[in-house]
């Protein structure tokens, strides 16, 4: 008899992502950064691998952003750690109840993330923070594995419209809907796609996205997701 094939979890998509290597631009940009790193990262060791996700299995809010940064993730092994977006991302969860600290700067910095799992759509960090259509399709298929398995799932925040497109293909919703921060879609099965601006420093600075709209985008999620 043939051996029996292993159930998906989010553990194995883990280990797929961390062993990903099928575009070859990818892998050759996050490997140079990871020699050549940043000034202030010097003495650190960079990750330099495809990114995995993090967060609570149990999750009812699922949390997609575009791609790991070159200095961020690509350098921590946590998605949406080590750099300013991250930085934006965590306070906001921990202000909301997601999170119990407001910073998560490396792996094993005490950070636990409750009723929230944080992806991407992209799991490594692309030059000029731009994948090709088909580097996109490549990762894909690791989304719709970890959205399989998160059967408490209701809710799902894109971080901009490049997620919000992503998501809405993954759920067959067409056609996709008009991007805007607090926009909600119906995705079916009791769930809501919710989307926010992403928190960029091009939109944090400029004051596109603040402090209290990024709160009030995951205040609603809990409402939506029936944790209030």
């Amino acid at each position: 008899m043939p051996p029996k094939s292993r159930p998906d979890s989010l553990d194995r998509v883990r280990e797929d992502v961390i062993a990903c290597a099928r575009c070859p631009r990818l892998v050759a940009w996050r490997e140079q950064v990871a020699v050549e790193k940043r000034a202030m990262f010097r003495d650190q060791e960079y990750w330099g691998r495809a990114v995995p996700s993090y967060g609570d299995p149990e999750a009812r809010v699922l949390v997609v952003g575009l791609a790991p940064a070159a200095h961020g993730g690509n350098r921590t092994g946590r998605i949406f750690t080590g750099d300013r977006s991250g930085d934006w991302l965590y306070r906001a969860l921990h202000r909301t109840g997601f999170a119990n600290q407001p910073t998560s700067t490396h792996v094993g910095d005490g950070l636990e993330l409750t009723d929230v799992f944080v992806t991407a759509a992209v799991r490594c960090a692309p030059p000029e923070n731009k994948p090709t259509t088909t580097e996109r399709d490549e990762c894909l298929p690791f989304l719709h594995r970890e959205i399989a398995a998160l059967p408490d799932l209701r809710v799902v925040v894109a971080l901009g419209a490049f997620a919000a497109g992503i998501l809405a293909g993954q759920f067959g919703i067409s056609p996709r809907p008009r991007f805007g921060h607090g926009v909600e879609v119906d995705l079916g099965e009791g769930r809501t796609l919710l989307c926010s601006f992403h928190p960029s420093q091009r939109n944090t600075f400029t004051g596109v996205l603040t402090e209290p709209m990024f709160d009030a985008i995951f205040e609603r999620a809990r409402e939506l997701a029936g944790l209030t």
